[in-house]
């Protein structure tokens, strides 16, 4: 109910108080002098004024608690409601997440999983080749987020051949025991078949023990990547960048040492840069002393060449060659060994 009216019923009621008053009324007295007269109307009007104060205070108190008892009424419907659709999710879950449910039901049937053509595995290659496989399918599970009890039976429907029979044994032995047969049971009884401790352990010696020795940087850094996954100790980038770096030959080391790299691949490739720039500056060292030693042995076999090479002279009548004539002194006549230069006519002593 509103101010304007509750106003409007006492101003109804205040008109039939006046009717009623007016109806039962007494005839008026004999006149008399207005002193007496208008107390008596002075009065009744207050009094009318007063109670309808009362009772429009009285109104206006009702109106304040039903405004109230309207709004907790409100507030309470609200949670209600709010409740009540938590509620409903919780159980029947909304119509989007009831699809995406669908969707993955329908995804991960046998099926669905075969489109994502997962190899096979025979139990036939190396412990490196049977760790990738596990890795390999996790990283199919992981990423369509299978449930565990379907990634076991997916991963029972590839395993052929010797790994299919050793599975079976293996199950049968499990069940007789009463263990659990889960995703994770199935993880530790296949690497202690196909990837024992004891090759874990020798990858991660080897990973220990790693330098770049007569491999390139490239060589060395995939083979680094590779053998990191096997080390148990707690690890971080800078210590990674450490272990690469004590690794690396002395040349190369004593050139990367000062730049404080902490960033792996910012290490790969600074090393690969150095390493370049010292095989092209050991070819261009040894074109150098290449061209350096064709120089000398050029100056050496011209020191060593005789200064005059022998003259072929004609043969004379008695079948000997004739002696040089020197004609350089002016003297006709004289004659000089072509070997030592002396006046000889026989062979040079």
């Amino acid at each position: 109910m509103s101010y304007f009216q509750s106003l409007k019923g006492n101003v109804r009621s205040f008109s039939l108080f006046l009717k009623e008053n007016q109806a039962t009324r007494l005839p008026p007295p004999p006149p008399q002098t207005n002193e007496h007269y208008v107390p008596n109307n002075t009065r009744l009007l207050e009094s009318v004024i007063e109670k309808l104060q009362e009772h429009n205070a009285v109104l206006m108190q009702q109106n304040a608690t039903n405004s109230q008892n309207l709004e907790a009424a409100r507030a309470n419907s609200e949670m209600t409601q709010r409740q009540l659709m938590e509620i409903l999710a919780a159980t029947r879950g909304t119509p989007g997440a009831s699809a995406s449910n669908a969707t993955h039901q329908a995804e991960w049937t046998l099926e669905g999983f075969l489109q994502h053509r997962p190899a096979k595995f025979d139990g036939k290659c190396l412990p490196d080749g049977a760790d990738q496989w596990i890795r390999d399918m996790e990283q199919i599970y992981d990423a369509k987020e299978c449930p565990n009890d379907r990634r076991l039976a997916f991963t029972e429907y590839l395993l052929t051949g010797e790994a299919s029979h050793w599975w079976s044994t293996a199950k049968m032995f499990l069940t007789e025991s009463h263990s659990p047969i889960s995703w994770k049971v199935f993880k530790e009884n296949f690497y202690e078949e196909y990837f024992p401790d004891s090759v874990r352990f020798g990858k991660e010696v080897e990973f220990l023990q790693l330098v770049l020795g007569n491999m390139s940087v490239s060589e060395y850094t995939n083979r680094f990547k590779y053998l990191v996954r096997f080390n148990t100790l707690a690890t971080s980038e800078v210590w990674q960048c450490r272990k690469f770096e004590n690794g690396l030959r002395s040349d190369l080391k004593v050139l990367i040492s000062s730049l404080c790299i902490k960033s792996f691949p910012a290490m790969v490739e600074r090393a690969k840069v150095l390493e370049k720039n010292v095989v092209e500056a050991k070819q261009q060292k040894k074109q150098q002393h290449a061209a350096k030693g064709s120089i000398m042995s050029k100056s050496n076999l011209d020191r060593n060449r005789v200064p005059y090479a022998r003259p072929v002279q004609p043969l004379n009548s008695s079948g000997s060659q004739a002696l040089v004539v020197a004609g350089q002194s002016g003297q006709q006549g004289m004659v000089r060994c072509f070997q030592c230069g002396g006046p000889h006519f026989k062979s040079c002593p």
